[in-house]
């Protein structure tokens, strides 16, 4: 008995540990409406009564339209998760449009929730993701319109446009919330500041260089 007690044990920790529990909680209806309107906080949304469900839970217009990429990085990036169409919450998926201004750049970040797949509208970028430790390999490719580059989940990222002409690229993420965590804003412009000493001992460079940085953030 003692024996079987500990099989069943390790099975249900080998299931706990399994990267199929990794992902969002799985739907057990149809499907679980976003109710952005209460103030329940739960790991995700609390779900609409399906009686109150419409169609318009699903439905997003506009994706097809330009958006402003005149900021310092030069893109933007337009989510569509369960806060922009709650008829995604539980269904473990969402999406973006990317926009590049010439040379613009998708500045090296990560989505802590989410591998991402993504499609070259207009344009060529060049894409690349790094390993983790301790071989921090970059990855790279140059990818243009009809390609198709895969970002792995919690690996940084980035994307820049070659082209002097705009570029568009549409993403999939495999989370309803993928989050976004942009390495320099977060190394550098956390709120409070990470002390320059530690960030200056972190890029073994000087203290000065490092609040220069800051500065900018």
């Amino acid at each position: 008995m003692a024996a079987a007690y500990a099989l069943l044990l390790a099975a249900l920790l080998a299931l706990a540990s399994s990267p199929t529990m990794a992902r969002d909680p799985g739907a057990l209806q149809d499907f679980c409406v976003a109710d952005n309107t209460s103030d329940v906080f739960v790991n995700g949304f609390v779900c609409k009564d399906p009686k109150l469900v419409k169609a318009e839970d699903f439905f997003f217009s506009g994706l097809d339209e330009p958006r402003d990429t005149t900021n310092k990085v030069g893109s933007n990036v337009t989510l569509l998760n369960a806060s922009r169409i709650p008829g995604l919450n539980t269904l473990g998926i969402s999406m973006a449009r990317v926009d590049y201004a010439p040379f613009g750049l998708n500045p090296p970040h990560i989505h802590p929730r989410a591998t991402e797949i993504q499609t070259v509208l207009e344009g060529s970028l060049y894409v690349g993701f790094v390993t983790s430790n301790p071989d921090n390999r970059l990855v790279t490719k140059v990818v243009r319109k009809g390609d198709v580059f895969v970002f792995p989940q919690g690996l940084i990222h980035f994307q820049f446009n070659l082209g002097a002409k705009p570029a568009v690229a549409v993403s999939g993420l495999s989370s309803q919330n993928p989050g976004v965590i942009t390495i320099a804003n977060s190394v550098f412009g956390s709120k409070p500041a990470i002390s320059d000493d530690i960030l200056a001992k972190a890029f073994q460079v000087d203290k000065k260089i490092i609040d220069r940085i800051q500065a900018h953030f």
